[in-house]
């Protein structure tokens, strides 16, 4: 395993949020973290970079703990990408290139430039390189978003719902350059994501969190209508269109 979350607890204002959380990942997974509102999701997201400091239980990626490592040294692990970004006065090479801090000794080196050029290249950022964030589509400035977290060279990925207020359009674009940079390194994502059909369609595991605990955790066989209602309380039917599962609401609703 490359990340191991081994009986995570946190509170808040002494009324508990996530409970007796265990789970593990591999190389080359993308695991989804699934609830709906409120459960949890986005602390948990925070509990594994050390954002937040857990009540109880342990967190270790490549067997070090992160509860107990400094800033630059999880930094060197974990590539964190946020919900909403800071889009400050910054160039998008700028922003790129202040994720390789904690790997700067001294000044930036030969060797950063290309790490920061090679991710521009693999999130197709070349034209936009010199543009200013706080100028830039919410599509584009999380694709800056990615390539920051991924010149930190880190061995896990965390993305907090990455398509969210996004078009369909970048929403498959973001998902397959998550998908293509965990199958082509020796990494791991996790993220946070409400869409279940995007996460069928990307992720290879899947926890479902209800009231702050593992309701149901495994690969696509977890993913079912019985599971879906409980966690959600909307029947559902899971069909297969396509090549791909696909949830489909049974629930009736207002029409316009």
């Amino acid at each position: 395993m490359i990340l191991e979350v081994d009986g995570v607890a946190f509170t808040y204002r002494s009324a508990p949020v996530i409970r007796e959380v265990t789970f593990g990942v591999r190389p080359h997974q993308i695991l989804a973290i699934l609830g709906p509102n409120g459960v949890g999701k986005t602390t948990l997201l925070k509990c594994m970079n050390a954002i937040l400091k857990p009540k109880a239980g342990s967190i270790f990626v490549d067997e070090i703990d992160l509860l107990r490592a400094d800033r630059m040294e999880i930094a060197r692990k974990v590539g964190y990408v946020p919900q909403r970004c800071e889009a400050g006065r910054l160039t998008a090479f700028d922003a790129i290139l202040l994720g390789r801090r904690p790997h700067i000794r001294w000044d930036v080196t030969e060797a950063d430039l290309r790490i920061v050029e090679a991710a521009i290249r693999m999130l197709d950022l070349e034209a936009l390189s010199l543009r200013y964030i706080d100028e830039m589509s919410g599509g584009e400035l999380q694709k800056v978003s990615i390539a920051r977290a991924l010149v930190q060279e880190p061995r896990v990925l965390l993305l907090d719902e990455p398509t969210s207020s996004l078009d369909l359009k970048n929403q498959l674009e973001i998902l397959g350059i998550v998908r293509s940079v965990v199958t082509d390194h020796d990494v791991a994502a996790v993220m946070t994501m409400h869409d279940l059909n995007m996460a069928l369609r990307y992720a290879d595991r899947f926890i479902f969190l209800k009231e702050g605990v593992i309701h149901a955790a495994g690969g696509h066989e977890v993913v079912t209508p019985e599971t879906i209602e409980a966690v959600y309380g909307v029947p559902v039917t899971v069909e297969r269109y396509n090549g791909f599962r696909v949830v489909v609401p049974l629930a009736s609703g207002s029409t316009c």
